[in-house]
């Protein structure tokens, strides 16, 4: 009979082999973890890969062509989690502790999706969350992203770092685009920024408040080794803030990240009294701070923990939604982004109070694989998925969605 450390080396050995094998680093990599049992007859092959955008099946055919197009260090860049990667992975298994709950015998021939979102109606909840750099994924950056939305009658939120203007975002989505905003350390760089987006037609303010301190970027930082180009010869850290067109013509005194560290809630309320327009805080975890945020009249939050890229071992967005909602009743719109790929997550949120669900990387995919037509290829099918998960719920408009649909297990 085999020793106990016999039998523990054996089995270690094992694993070892099995981590080592490529099929099954390939295919962790395009499926997760999934149980085994029902099989998979049709596992997603990585050595074929979609060459049209009508072809994918769903939003995660794009991220492998996206990988093979794009550099390693701007992949690295969209792909990354902070620290363990513990909430970029959260977000997504937050939807797996969440079932849907269809009411049926309802009449869903016709569904109304359309949305208001602080005054305004759109086609659609799905909202196109900021995110930076796009001109990194594709030469299109921004301005495709911004003509996809248009086709899809999408609001779209315009990032502070992003590689094109907010005026040139407006111009291409026809229609007026939320801003984003870092303050920045200098609380005369967002005084600036403000005037511009409100004076190029932005409504609302976006302030995203979880950039406090440097992120341990490890997966962007692994794939950035693998990089050949000369990136120094382009760009570098000290000229970050300096290079992108919404800081053109401002006056940056030396400041060079979208690090913050003396944002406060009294700023809060001066940026309050100085936005003509809407004031949207994103980045809210806690009842509390919603609680503050609806006190001092800010006109909607974001629940959001940034994709899983600033922080890590935060909880799930779609966790802490429920609890979010109840917490600032109906005094205040309550969006949510983070971890969202499919038509049921989104009505998921919907159900649970949330009045729209932003999306960043899976647009991103479809514009690093694609350009604008991936982009408008990935909201097509988020459209369509939640189309099909209002029918078989048994919500006919956004306002049939509600929380009796939904149940924690």
């Amino acid at each position: 009979m085999l020793s106990r450390h016999t039998q523990f080396m054996s089995r270690r050995h094992l694993l070892q082999f099995i981590a080592a094998s490529p099929f099954v680093a390939r295919n962790a990599f395009a499926e997760g973890l999934r149980p085994s049992d029902p099989m998979e007859w049709a596992p997603r092959d990585l050595d074929k890969l979609i060459d049209n955008p009508k072809q994918a099946l769903d939003v995660f055919d794009f991220e492998p062509v996206m990988k093979k197009n794009v550099p390693p260090a701007h992949f690295g860049y969209m792909a990354t989690g902070v620290d363990d990667e513990v909430t970029l992975r959260s977000n997504r298994e937050g939807f797996r502790k969440i079932e849907l709950r269809p009411r049926r015998l309802v009449d869903v021939s016709k569904i109304d999706m359309s949305a208001e979102i602080l005054g305004v109606t759109y086609d659609t909840p799905i909202v196109l969350a900021p995110t930076g750099s796009n001109r990194a994924f594709h030469p299109d950056g921004e301005t495709a992203v911004a003509k996809a939305a248009k086709t899809g009658n999408h609001l779209q939120i315009l990032s502070t770092v992003a590689t094109t203007s907010i005026e040139d975002a407006i111009a291409a989505r026809g229609a007026p685009v939320w801003f984003q905003l870092y303050t920045t350390q200098r609380w005369e760089v967002a005084e600036s920024m403000v005037k511009r987006a409100e004076a190029a037609g932005a409504p609302a303010i976006v302030l995203t408040l979880d950039v406090r301190s440097p992120a341990k970027w490890e997966t962007f930082v692994r794939l950035r080794r693998t990089d050949t180009r000369d990136c120094g010869s382009c760009h570098g850290l000290n000229d970050y803030l300096s290079r992108k067109p919404n800081f053109t013509g401002i006056d940056l005194g030396g400041v060079s990240s979208t690090i913050v560290t003396n944002l406060t809630w009294e700023r809060i309320k001066r940026l309050r009294e100085m936005v003509k327009g809407r004031l949207v805080l994103k980045g809210i975890l806690a009842a509390e701070d919603a609680k503050l945020a609806a006190d001092i009249g800010v006109d909607a939050i974001v629940v959001s923990n940034h994709g899983g890229r600033v922080e890590d071992g935060v909880s799930a967005t779609i966790d802490v939604l429920p609890e979010i909602v109840a917490a600032v009743g109906d005094g205040m719109p309550v969006m949510v982004d983070s971890g969202f790929r499919r038509g049921s997550d989104i009505v998921k949120a919907l159900a649970l109070g949330a009045q729209a669900v932003c999306i960043g990387r899976p647009y991103l995919w479809g514009l690093g694989a694609f350009g604008q037509a991936g982009v408008e290829r990935v909201l097509e099918m988020l459209r369509f998925e939640t189309r099909n998960a209002m029918q078989q719920l048994g919500a006919p408009s956004l306002k049939d969605l509600t929380p009796a649909m939904v149940r924690r297990v």
